[in-house]
This record gives C-alpha cells, structure tokens and sequence, in this order.
C-alpha cells in the first residue's frame, strides 16, 4: 500500500500538533537546579530532524508505505538513542559533502573528526537498520511473472 502524498502531510501535521500540544515540564525551583546535574534527554531529536530522516530512509528503502514507515520509525528512535544530535548532524554534513570537489569538499573530508564522524553514524545507521528492518535493510526487487 502506498502512501499519498497527501495523506504522509496530514500524519505529519498530526505528529507535530501532537507534540507541539504535549505538556510542558515545569522548571524545579532554582536552589534544585544548581544542586543536580541534568542528565541528558534520550532520543532529543528535533521533530523535523526525525521526520527529514523517515522521509528520506523510506525512499531510500522501496518507496512511501506504511512497512518502511514503520521501519524507518524504529531505525530513527534506535539511532537517536546512541548519537547525539549535535554529533548525528555534523556526521551527516561531513558524509553529505565529502564528495565535493578540490577544496570544497576536502573541508568536509579532511579534517580528523571527518572520518571518526562519518564512521561512527555508519556505524550506528548500519545497527539500527539490521534491528529494524527484516532482511538486514536490504531491498528486495518485486518479483515478476
């Protein structure tokens, strides 16, 4: 079954007035605050950050349904889980322009963190796709009669 175009706007609006009508956590009193250490939010992906990746992991994966939906949601959650965003975002510029010509694009493939980066989120994609996806993420072409 495949997903109009239409109908992946009218989740998506949904997804975002749900989160943007969540409740928001009250602050602790200021003396709290200052006494304990915030620990770091599981899975703080921004919305859209989310939603880009989805997008693009179902197209990669076959085309816009509901089993890639599904799929591509798990493999989102499990990568937020063990990257950060900072960290998630700078790896996919790195990944994202490395191949760009001259010196252009070895400000993107050159610098140490480049490769540790890019590594990394590889590392990372390649896990959450084996988890959430049957076959291991790989596409199977349509069989025909």
């Amino acid at each position: 079954m495949k997903l109009n175009p239409i109908l992946m706007l009218i989740l998506a609006s949904a997804f975002l007035a749900a989160c943007a009508s969540a409740p928001k956590q009250q602050a602790a009193p200021p003396a709290t605050q200052a006494s304990s250490t915030p620990a770091a939010p599981a899975n703080d992906f921004p919305t859209l950050t989310r939603v880009e990746y989805v997008l693009s992991c179902m197209q990669e994966k076959g085309g816009r349904n509901y089993d890639n939906l599904y799929h591509c949601v798990c493999a989102v959650d499990k990568i937020a889980a063990k990257i950060s965003h900072e960290e998630f975002m700078q790896a996919q510029t790195f990944e994202t322009n490395k191949n760009l010509a001259g010196e252009r694009g070895g400000v993107f493939r050159d610098p140490p963190q480049s490769k540790v980066l890019r590594d990394k989120l590889k590392a990372v994609n390649d896990e959450a796709v084996a988890a959430c996806f049957p076959n291991g993420g790989k596409v199977s072409s349509p069989k025909t009669k």
